[in-house]
């Protein structure tokens, strides 16, 4: 008889086409007709013949005898359930390998989110530095306007307490704003021939003008804010705009009080404003030139002390 563990590689059962439950007739049975079809005589040409009737042989050895078919048996069914056991046990690797390479992508996935967040919070940081670097100029810029502001001012002995039209006090933060209204009918594309950058240059003349907002809804109506009060001042005497069209100026904000020496007239709306003269004249040409020419030697001398600021700054943090 064959060694055990020849006999364990094989199945007799599977060998002979029977079931585990077959009978010690049924075996023979099955055997016989196997046998027959592969004897040697019969296959003398097949060496895998002679191989096969032995095996078969070997079935029905093991198969008829009750003590050597219970220990087959058993170590048959061990055999299985190890296998089972093992089919379980790489099923559950399997899913395990499987849960541990999902976790990955997902681990993957996670930190190239959390690498794009980190990437787009430092955009932002450096987006929020720089916005808070040209607000910080900003607001200097707002500062030293102030400053100037305040000085010409007091050069030109202009000062600002509770106004003589309607009680209202200009606010020294403010800047001086004009109010211009002229002639226009609604269906005049040309606004009565006033347009923003005619209005622009008209104005400019006088002074920096930092905006001009020509009215979309009321045909002939405009805001200009100046850079000075000197230069709104200038504008509010003397602009008279078109010699057809005239432009009628009154002050929005930050009007300054009127001096003892100014004189008025009724202008054709019933309200008082000074006395224009044209800026034709020699006096009022060397006033604006006189003007620009403080605003600009001011302004030099602003961005001299600033510039001189930066460098203090500068070497104060390198130290």
């Amino acid at each position: 008889m064959a060694a055990a563990k020849e006999l364990l590689q094989m199945d007799l059962y599977g060998l002979l086409g029977l079931e585990e439950t077959a009978s010690e007739k049924e075996v023979k049975k099955a055997y016989r007709q196997k046998a027959l079809t592969c004897h040697p005589d019969k296959n003398p040409d097949n060496p895998k013949a002679a191989e096969l009737f032995h095996q078969l042989s070997q079935a029905l050895e093991v198969l008829t005898d009750a003590a050597a078919r219970a220990a087959y048996d058993k170590i048959r069914k061990a055999k299985k359930q190890a296998e089972e056991r093992t089919q379980r046990l790489d099923e559950k690797r399997k899913k395990i390998k499987l849960d541990l390479e999902a976790r990955e992508r997902e681990a993957e996935a996670q930190s190239a989110e959390e690498v794009k967040i980190t990437r787009t919070l430092e955009e932002e940081i450096g987006r929020l530095r720089e916005e808070g670097s040209r607000q910080l100029q900003e607001e200097q810029r707002l500062i030293k306007e102030q400053i100037q502001r305040e000085r010409e001012m007091k050069q030109y002995g202009v000062s600002t307490p509770p106004g003589a039209l309607g009680g209202e006090r200009s606010d020294s933060n403010m800047t001086p704003k004009l109010k211009l209204k002229w002639k226009s009918k609604k269906d005049d594309e040309t606004n009565g021939g006033y347009s923003h950058e005619f209005l622009l240059s008209l104005l400019q003349k006088y002074g920096d003008v930092l905006n001009v907002l020509v009215s979309r809804k009321k045909k002939g109506s405009a805001v200009v804010e100046f850079a000075t009060f000197k230069g709104a001042e200038l504008a509010y005497r003397n602009e008279m705009g078109l010699t057809g069209n005239p432009l009628k100026i009154s002050w929005l904000e930050g009007r300054p009080e009127a001096t003892a020496t100014e004189s008025y007239r009724q202008s054709a709306d019933g309200s008082f404003r000074p006395v224009q003269g044209s800026l034709s004249s020699e006096r009022d040409y060397e006033s604006v030139v006189l003007m620009r020419m403080r605003q600009a030697a001011e302004r030099q001398r602003l961005i001299e002390e600033m510039q001189r600021e930066d460098e203090e700054e500068k070497l104060a943090a390198q130290a």
